[in-house]
């Protein structure tokens, strides 16, 4: 099953990459009216495309764990330092489904619409950790991935 690390390493690719390149126009876009003329028409194809590659990213990487026996190591609370690693990305993969789940519900629900400051908090705050997060996550992954290299 060594492709099944390609096709985890093309989704985290276009998983970060696209957060990063959102981050960035969520930057330069500071005027409201241009956030309002780009938004509608890239934040749902973006956020589909979002989507496929993190259902890539969890599934590729769940059966990586299960073929290279890292679920028992995981669940049988072995201290070994992949399994630490491992744990501690798997947790922050889970608070990134979480964000990515808000900011989703949110940016589909209020596509065509003004949203409410307490959405826009959310929405907002979620992007934002949701970035942040990914790049936690890649550092677990480049660690874990040196060690059983």
């Amino acid at each position: 099953m060594n492709w099944l690390i390609h096709f985890h390493l093309f989704a985290a690719i276009a998983w970060i990459g696209g957060s990063i390149f959102m981050f960035v126009l969520g930057l330069s876009l500071v005027d409201k009216q241009k956030q309002k003329e780009v938004y509608p028409h890239i934040g749902p194809i973006f956020g589909y495309f979002e989507l496929v590659s993190l259902a890539v990213l969890l599934t590729s990487g769940l059966v990586m764990i299960s073929n290279n026996s890292l679920l028992d190591s995981l669940l049988c609370g072995d201290t070994s330092l992949v399994v630490e690693l491992l744990g501690k990305k798997l947790i922050l993969v889970g608070v990134l489904v979480v964000m990515t789940i808000i900011h989703i519900t949110i940016a589909f629900r209020t596509n065509n619409r003004e949203r409410t400051a307490l959405e826009n908090f959310f929405s907002r705050g979620s992007s934002l950790l949701i970035f942040f997060i990914n790049l936690f996550v890649l550092h677990y992954a480049i660690m874990i991935r040196s060690i059983l290299s």
